[in-house]
């Protein structure tokens, strides 16, 4: 079978072959970009070095499947209660708090330990 530029000479033919290989190169970088644009990012906040770090030290004390992420801000209106930041990462040490109420559990957020509601968490 004859390719379509077969009659071309080599050296237009090359400049034919690297003008399409640009256009495409160009359309893959538009692509991405857009792909870039349009793509949500994910709920979680990309960490901070000093949040990464607090987030090793609690996998390494509790375990990978410990982790919750705050899903917004909490003030803690009560004694034992912690005052947490949207985003940030605890560890789970009880899912309820000394009455046996479920809806407090109490966490490690990577030094304070205190309670939380339940519903402000979400597994990370």
């Amino acid at each position: 079978p004859q390719l379509p530029h077969g009659h071309m000479a080599l050296p237009s033919f090359w400049e034919v072959v690297e003008d399409s290989l640009q256009q495409s190169g160009a359309q893959l970088r538009a692509f991405c970009q857009a792909f870039e644009t349009v793509t949500p990012s994910p709920g979680t906040q990309p960490l901070t070095p000093a949040e990464e770090r607090k987030v090793l030290s609690l996998v390494s004390k509790h375990g990978p499947d410990k982790l919750y992420q705050v899903t917004s801000n909490i003030s803690g209106s009560r004694d034992l209660d912690l005052t947490l930041l949207r985003g940030q990462i605890v560890a789970l040490l009880q899912s309820a708090d000394t009455k046996g109420n479920t809806s407090r559990w109490l966490v490690d957020a990577g030094g304070p330990r205190g309670f939380v509601p339940a519903a402000k968490l979400r597994p990370y």
